[in-house]
């Protein structure tokens, strides 16, 4: 494979390939271009002697990185910090970084260095604090993350430079961590080709096999689009917009995940196709959809406005899907200045600003800005916590809203508990049922894109382990922990005991498989000199209903459930709730049961 060309100087001219720089990027000024002069010299100067086990001289990776960066529009002082990243590896003193630079490029490079040389394993929780530490510096300072991002990116653009073990660990976490935090700042650009890249090197198959569909045919599908192009200017004359229509074939990892979803190859799919159509005003992006309406027939359930409902990066278009001469064609619509944030995300809060950092970034439109901050405090005591944590800020986000119409952003797979949560702590509290556009949901089941969730309450209900195990926020996840810490016995007394046998295993003093052992009785119904009674059979125990006791249900014949057993229940049609064991085989027959499954519970025995 061959090398990804940025500079087409002489790589061992270094005065060329900076005026090249120069004059791929124009907005700098006469003051700004000898700052970066100084910089690259300081680089080069410190550099000059060293080559990667490529050839290729050390100064051009930091070079390349600064490209990327002022292709965004970057302000000098964050493509210098950019040159000098890893000055510290290069013996260039913190004193001469801030006698010539300032002190907070020096704090830049200095926090950069760090995150860079940090082993990220998302796999490990232990090294996973490598990945909280990013977070934490992105809510710091965001331009420290674009500068890791474009590390990143350079590196695996050139990733046939280094060994394979290093080409595994760069392509994954492109996947799990690079290309999703692109996203989240807003970075479409970079986040697609972070996906594509890494494709290319975990399923090699795949990526060629993609490549050669889009390849194939490039006649007839520009001919194809031509003509839809063509059918969408001659309309918008008609109406005196001026729109800006550019054709292009979605990008790989993108169809990649379609013959995932849809289990089908390449070749099977048909929308592989997306027009753009660029204008002025919001106004006319509603009419330009109207005209694409009106010239083809849409695809039910394919359109989405995130004008009205911008993405949590400030990411703003209408999305349609249309059948245009008997085939899917995807058309996106937006004004310049949403191309414009489309592009170039957070970075485009940099363009032409001055300033002090924290001048930077408008925080009210970077929601992960937001949620950094108030995860900042967060201590990630254990693999399910930075799970979810990572979930919500990197995974896929559904908008759901309130009877009143109220927008609330929940990541995908979150439940009625998490939707009540961040509504208030409260009323998560108390939860006992809810609504989905009117209609009974299990508690459980993951909620869809703009469902209306309406919440139930009981001021008796309380939260439970039950529900720990299925939530998706961290604000849930640790509210009902901390309930259960301070309310429940049985719960504090088996963590505790697991903290302290993993402390006596890491200090070689613990019982291996201790932590897997069932909670032993609370200390009321223990008896002198280690006996501990049987565990006596109850009959007639009551079930409670999503916390409820007066539901009517009733106990299936076919496992005849008694307490303590796992049961399990469904709603039937006729005679209210079925009770069945966990393990029950006529249960797990049963068609649909997820959809009509309901937490169900013994209520505790009296004596």
């Amino acid at each position: 494979m061959s090398k990804n060309i940025v500079f087409s100087s002489d790589y061992s001219k270094p005065d060329d390939l900076l005026a090249e720089f120069f004059s791929r990027h124009d907005y700098f000024s006469a003051n700004d271009k000898e700052n970066i002069k100084t910089a690259w010299m300081l680089l080069v100067e410190n550099t000059k002697e060293l080559k990667r086990s490529s050839g290729e001289p050390k100064y051009l990776h930091p070079l390349r990185v600064a490209d990327i960066l002022a292709g965004n529009k970057m302000d000098t002082e964050t493509v210098i910090a950019a040159l000098l990243h890893s000055a510290q590896q290069y013996q260039i003193t913190p004193e001469t970084i801030k006698e010539k630079f300032g002190e907070n490029t020096f704090r830049m490079i200095s926090t950069t260095n760090k995150i860079l040389n940090l082993p990220i394993n998302t796999k490990r929780l232990e090294q996973s604090d490598a990945i909280r530490k990013m977070f934490f510096a992105l809510a710091d300072d965001a331009a420290v993350i674009l500068i890791t991002l474009a590390d990143r990116l350079d590196r695996i653009r050139n990733i046939q430079n280094y060994d394979k073990e290093y080409q595994k660990v760069l392509s994954e976490a492109a996947i799990d961590i690079w290309a999703p935090l692109a996203d989240r700042l807003g970075m479409q650009k970079e986040k697609n080709e972070f996906e594509d890249l890494s494709l290319k090197y975990t399923n090699p198959d795949a990526f060629q096999q993609i490549k050669a569909i889009v390849s194939q045919k490039k006649g007839e599908r520009s001919e194809y689009l031509n003509s839809a192009v063509q059918s969408i200017q001659k309309e918008a004359d008609k109406m005196g917009m001026k729109v800006e229509i550019t054709s292009r074939a979605k990008h790989f990892y993108s169809i990649y995940q379609k013959m995932r979803k849809r289990n089908k190859e390449a070749g099977e799919l048909f929308d592989l196709l997306a027009l753009r159509i660029l204008c002025n005003t919001p106004t006319e992006c509603y009419t330009l959809l109207g005209i694409v309406h009106s010239l083809w027939k849409p695809l039910d359930g394919r359109f989405k406005d995130y004008i009205a409902m911008p993405k949590s990066n400030g990411y703003q278009s209408l999305h349609t899907t249309v059948m245009c001469q008997d085939k899917p064609l995807e058309i996106q619509i937006r004004t310049h200045q949403m191309h414009d944030m489309a592009e170039h995300g957070i970075a485009s809060h940099w363009l032409y600003k001055k300033g002090t950092n924290k001048d930077l970034v408008e925080a009210d439109k970077l929601d992960i800005i937001n949620k950094l901050q108030s995860f900042k405090e967060t201590i990630l005591t254990d693999t399910k916590v930075f799970s979810t944590l990572k979930n919500e800020l990197l995974g896929d986000e559904i908008y759901v809203f309130t009877p009143k119409g109220d927008v609330k952003k929940l990541p995908a797979g979150a439940t009625a508990i998490d939707f009540a949560y961040a509504i208030h702590s409260g009323i998560g509290e108390k939860i006992i049922a809810a609504k989905a556009n009117g209609k009974i949901i299990p508690l459980t089941k993951p909620l869809e894109n703009t469902q209306i969730i309406e919440i139930i309450t009981n001021p008796k209900a309380h939260p439970t382990e039950s529900q720990l195990n299925v939530v998706k926020t961290s604000k849930a996840h640790q509210k009902i922990h901390s309930w259960l810490m301070t309310n429940d016995p049985t719960f504090s007394e088996r963590i505790n005991a697991e903290k302290e046998n993993e402390a006596s295993l890491a200090a070689g003093t613990g019982t291996a498989g201790a932590v897997n052992e069932p909670p032993r009785p609370h200390k009321k119904n223990r008896i002198k000199n280690g006996y501990i009674p049987p565990e006596p059979v109850y009959t007639n125990c009551k079930v409670l209903i999503q916390g409820e006791k007066n539901v009517v249900y009733n106990l299936a014949q076919c496992c005849n459930p008694h307490y303590p057993e796992l049961i399990v229940g469904y709603v039937t049609r006729s005679k209210g709730v079925s009770i069945h064991r966990a393990d029950c085989l006529i249960y797990q027959r049963i068609p649909n049961k997820e959809s009509r499954s309901v937490e169900v519970s013994w209520q505790t025995p009296t004596k």
